[in-house]
């Protein structure tokens, strides 16, 4: 599972860097896969600091963390 959350992940990572930022719908079906992995994988990058989650007034949106 721990390598399923990864890839998801780079997953994630990748689809920021093209789209800028996204909610966690758009996510879901740009990537296709389970929301559920995808939760998972958020809390991954935002723990780690990859990623900045803003929300909840318009829907949650993530974007990637720009050092």
């Amino acid at each position: 599972m721990i390598t399923e959350i990864g890839i998801a992940a780079g997953d994630i990572w990748h689809y920021l860097d093209e789209k800028g930022s996204a909610t966690l719908d758009q996510l879901t079906k740009g990537i296709g896969k389970p929301r559920e992995l995808l939760l998972m994988s958020l809390g991954w990058l935002a723990r780690e600091g990859h990623v900045t989650l803003s929300g909840p007034e318009s829907g949650y949106r993530a974007s990637l963390t720009r050092r």
